[in-house]
């Protein structure tokens, strides 16, 4: 900035009248410094700045970033369709699926070949059947009924010394006895399983001898016995027989064995 000061002369004084002599002089010599070029003052002035800019600049607060979504309209970039590509290597395989409905019958099939013979039935047995040619009569006490003649015994399981027959196999059995009568005579036994008596066979007293027969079923188990007790003399008890003809008749025979 320039800043100028003008020196201005009143007329009086340039012309000189009415002045003072020393006035006068001064007054001529200001005339002359007018002709000279106007007497400028340049004073150096500092720069021109703000009051705020000595101030620390305030940072801008920061504002998001807007987010910017691409969107491509696939229906104008689509191409032609390629080429079939390569097939991949095949995925591990799944969990297996619940099973489905049952289908169709199928067509019945032609008939299979013959298969070769299998191995012998192997089915466990046990048969006995013995008789007396003999006639006994009752003793003091109770007595087994003892035989003389086999006609089967599969696989000895009758024991022709006592009369008894031993269960071998376990299982049902049938078991049969027959006798014949003595005239004027009572027929008075038992089947028994053990000790215990099972059946009876009897027939009273009377002047014709008959056939009598008795049958029964019973399950045994290992090591039980069966057998005929004659019944002990407290009466006249007798079964007749000969040489000739046999007469008495007992048999046995497994049905169905446990293991089956």
């Amino acid at each position: 900035m320039v800043s100028s000061l003008s020196l201005e002369i009143q007329p009086s004084l340039c012309s000189g009248k009415g002045l003072h002599p020393g006035s006068a002089m001064l007054g001529s010599l200001l005339s002359r410094l007018l002709f000279l070029l106007p007497v400028t003052l340049s004073v150096p002035q500092p720069p021109c700045s703000r009051c705020c800019d000595d101030l620390p600049q305030a940072e801008a607060p920061a504002r998001p970033m807007p987010e910017v979504h691409t969107y491509i309209n696939m229906t104008i970039l689509k191409g032609d369709k390629g080429d079939k590509g390569d097939k991949g290597t095949p995925g591990k395989p799944g969990l297996e699926g619940p099973p489905g409905p049952r289908g169709h019958e199928g067509p019945k099939g032609s008939k299979g070949h013959a298969g070769a013979p299998g191995d012998p039935c192997k089915s466990e047995q046990s048969t006995f059947s013995v008789g007396r040619r003999k006639a006994i009569h009752s003793a003091d006490d109770y007595q087994a009924l003892v035989f003389d003649t086999v006609f089967v015994n599969v696989p000895e399981h009758f024991d022709m010394f006592t009369g008894k027959f031993r269960c071998r196999v376990p299982g049902i059995y049938f078991f049969n006895v027959n006798i014949h009568t003595w005239n004027f005579k009572e027929t008075y036994l038992h089947i028994m399983q053990n000790e215990e008596a099972k059946a009876i066979i009897y027939a009273q007293p009377s002047d014709r001898s008959i056939m009598q027969s008795q049958s029964i079923l019973l399950p045994l188990r290992l090591g039980d016995e069966v057998w005929v007790r004659l019944y002990k003399r407290e009466r006249e008890n007798a079964i007749y027989s000969d040489d000739v003809d046999v007469y008495i008749t007992f048999n046995g025979y497994l049905i169905k064995s446990d293991s089956e």
